[in-house]
């Protein structure tokens, strides 16, 4: 199978940016020491598990509230991904008579059938890949859901207690981190429409869409107040322990 005529450099960097930018994103700001603001609320969910840890079971309804409705949200972005990409695979049907009909508009750039194809499978991966990290997100929650249940009140200095605390903790992040991977796919996903536009209009918005996601983490005013939250709860956590207390 021979490639487009018309995929040059531009055409074939302009894809692989958007995926780049998009799977790199997280380890990116790790790796400028920032980190998602879900790392940074990581510690804020093993407060949380400690607090359940402590509390006797009939007391958990709350909980088990938040859970529910961090559970609705995955399947609602799941169920709506899954017809997203319904709608784009069944698209492939038809791929000669929709290239044929976008191509007569006279906004439309001239392009070639199989390069049309091949953004159109790009712009579908990108909502694939989203839909099984909804999917994974579910299933890391109910994983979370057992790990949850199995917490009993019990010595909090207690190794073992400590270990299950700590380990229920890391799941749930890891949902919510499968939740986040999905819904950033949408962003890219419109970098992703502008490929049937322009390359360079398409690298030029999914780097926006970049920068957008990057100054929600960092300057935004909710990535501001989450800071100060878990420096505050580290700085009370560490106090009470001075003073001889537990962690609660």
């Amino acid at each position: 199978m021979s490639l487009p005529y018309d995929l040059d450099v531009p055409h074939a960097m302009a894809p692989l940016l958007i995926m780049a930018l998009w799977i790199l994103y997280g380890p990116l700001l790790n790796a400028f020491g920032r980190g998602t603001l879900n790392a940074q609320l990581h510690v804020v969910r093993l407060r949380w598990m400690r607090l359940m840890h402590d509390s006797p079971r009939h007391d958990r309804v709350f909980d088990a509230i938040i859970l529910g409705q961090l559970s609705n949200s995955m399947s609602f972005f799941g169920s709506g991904t899954l017809l997203v990409v319904a709608g784009l695979l069944g698209g492939f049907t038809a791929i000669g008579g929709l290239h044929s009909r976008l191509t007569q508009m006279a906004f439309f750039p001239p392009i070639s059938l199989a390069l049309f194809t091949l953004y159109f499978a790009v712009l579908t991966l990108i909502m694939v890949i989203s839909f099984f990290s909804f999917v994974y997100a579910l299933r890391r929650l109910a994983y979370t859901t057992a790990m949850v249940g199995g917490l009993t009140a019990t010595d909090t200095a207690n190794p073992h207690a400590r270990t299950m605390i700590a380990e229920t903790a890391i799941v749930l992040t890891e949902a919510v981190k499968s939740l986040n991977h999905g819904i950033r796919g949408f962003y890219f996903a419109i970098a992703a429409l502008f490929l049937f536009a322009s390359p360079w209009i398409a690298m030029m918005v999914a780097v926006f869409v970049a920068a957008v996601l990057v100054y929600r983490q960092i300057f935004s005013a909710e990535a501001l107040a989450i800071e100060r939250y878990v420096i505050a709860m580290n700085t009370y956590e560490t106090e009470r322990v001075e003073r001889g207390e537990d962690f609660t």
